[in-house]
């Protein structure tokens, strides 16, 4: 539950020492704060089937509304090629990068309960302003809150899940995260479905729903303890030691308690968490869980499906409800790979989800590609067999991201810093995350006009790269206790020669400054 940083080895191997059951109280802290990912869900599920429905593109679109209306029933790439359009769903994740710093002080300074407070604040703001939104400056503004309540959700919670749950469970537990954020794709879609029937308005209901988990997340997160890593960070050590026994529903904790000691005691050394991202020692952690795996992420495609799967699903010829119900089946196969996920991962580890799923998320990938080339884009409508194996394939890439690059793209760097940098680390994966994010949604859909289907045997090849990133530099996390993450790098065969220069030059700088 701690984390260790790099101090010395034989002060940290007390994991085998660490005692838990679990309690009501441990269940409610992780659900409630788990609703963190249902906003992310929510808006990544209600965004995409409200820039697909008629009422809303006619008021604030009409150039797209006409084209869509002239090309109806037809197969068409371009459909919704327009920069305004995606700037809509793409400026809630440029905020949400840009306030993930000022997250990321709250998360150190006030505790991880403070910032997951001010992240449903902001995302209550913007549900409301953009249900009441009369032109394109009011639906940027409110996306623009929006993207404050997911920067800051996005930095606390998983960090939140990961410093309460047990070792041998975290996976499970951080994955809730996954699991909230899936559920709230999945509501959304079929709201999106109810609410496209009502006219002229219907669109103002799903944007404003975004209120309710905010809501819930809000008031949840008043009776929300802070976890005992972030208690002992601010000095308050009673109150940690009294948060870890009731987390962990005994008065044995001694082992555990003195250990996040120490990792603390270690953390108020560093004075600059960012700048200290930058030194050797601590290269695995920045390339693998601040760079690497929250772009790769993105980069799998599966975001600019769940972004515009009813715009895709039209631009396949579908129609509206069909589109609709059709994206709906595919959130719903999110929700079925991170339950696959939350019971297998701690069984079978990380890396085997990451690469199983990444084989079969290539496979579906140029299926999807090669299906295309062959049918699509020719001004004709597709026909009924050829449409429900492209929804089948989409299902299955989905499903498979679901259960790997989905949970795991937050588990996974969440698990891999020492508490010293985990608050700045986490800021790093968001800002990467959202960075990422933001540019794939802008540019997902003139990439699909110009591109046409190369756009996903695109999205394979990356998907290959990143399975060989993988295989060869993410060492096995699974049931390794956070505070000892840091020896499985001084036994990896590539980054051991990393760490040992790191180590000596970090005592050469350390003994600089003290001087």
């Amino acid at each position: 539950m701690a984390g260790g940083g790099f101090t010395d080895a034989g002060t940290l191997k007390r994991a085998h020492l660490y005692e838990y059951r679990i309690t009501g109280y441990f269940v409610f802290s992780c659900i409630v704060a788990a609703l963190g990912g249902s906003l992310f869900g929510y808006d990544l599920g209600v965004s995409g089937g409200v820039t697909s429905m008629d009422d809303f593109t006619r008021k604030f679109f009409p150039k797209i509304y006409r084209r869509k209306q002239a090309h109806l029933n037809e197969t068409d790439y371009c459909k919704y090629d327009n920069q305004v359009l995606t700037l809509f769903t793409s400026s809630l994740y440029f905020s949400a990068l840009v306030f993930t710093f000022a997250a990321s002080h709250v998360t150190r300074s006030k505790g991880r309960r403070a910032s997951i407070l001010v992240g449903s604040v902001a995302f209550f703001i913007g549900g409301v302003v953009n249900a009441a939104a009369v032109n394109i400056f009011m639906l940027i503004l409110g996306r623009v809150f929006l993207g404050i309540g997911i920067g800051f959700a996005n930095q606390a919670v998983p960090l939140y899940l990961s410093e309460m749950a047990p070792s041998k469970i975290r996976g499970a537990v951080n994955q809730l995260f996954q699991l909230t954020t899936c559920l709230g794709i999945l509501v959304a879609n079929f709201i999106n479905y109810g609410t496209e029937k009502i006219h002229p308005w219907g669109w103002r209901l799903s944007v404003g729903l975004a209120t309710v988990p905010a809501t819930l997340m809000f008031v949840g997160g008043l009776f929300l303890p802070e976890t005992p890593n972030s208690l002992v960070e601010q000095g308050r050590l009673q109150e940690g030691r009294e948060v870890l026994e009731k987390v962990r529903g005994t008065k044995n904790v001694d082992a555990e308690f003195t250990d996040l000691i120490e990792a603390s005691e270690a953390a108020k050394a560093i004075k600059h968490p960012f700048r200290n991202l930058l030194q050797r020692k601590n290269l695995p952690q920045l390339i693998i869980g601040a760079l690497g795996i929250p772009a790769f992420q993105q980069l799998t495609g599966n975001n600019s499906i769940l972004f515009y799967a009813p715009v895709i699903f039209q631009s396949l010829g579908f129609g509206d409800n069909a589109s609709l119900y059709s994206s709906a089946i595919s959130s719903g196969a999110l929700v079925v790979g991170a339950l696959i996920s939350m019971a297998l991962v701690d069984k079978f580890g990380r890396r085997a989800f990451f690469l199983e799923a990444g084989a079969e998320m290539v496979f579906c990938m140029v299926a999807v590609g090669i299906t295309l080339a062959l049918n699509f884009g020719q001004g004709e409508t597709l026909s009924k067999g050829i449409s429900i194996f492209l929804v089948i394939a989409i299902f299955l890439f989905v499903m498979a991201f679901g259960r790997s690059w989905g949970p795991l793209g937050w588990l996974v760097p969440s698990e891999l810093f020492p508490l010293e940098t985990r608050s700045a680390g986490q800021s790093m994966v968001v800002c990467v995350n959202m960075i990422f994010t933001a540019l794939v949604a802008q540019f997902f859909l003139i990439s699909l006009c110009h591109l046409r289907y190369g756009i996903f045997l695109l999205f394979a090849c990356l998907i290959v790269i990143m399975s060989i990133f993988i295989y060869f530099l993410l060492p096995e996390t699974k049931q390794v206790p956070i505070e000892e993450v840091y020896l499985l790098w001084e036994n990896h065969w590539f980054w051991k020669k990393i760490i040992r220069n790191g180590d000596e030059n970090g005592l050469e700088m350390k003994s600089g400054q003290q001087a």
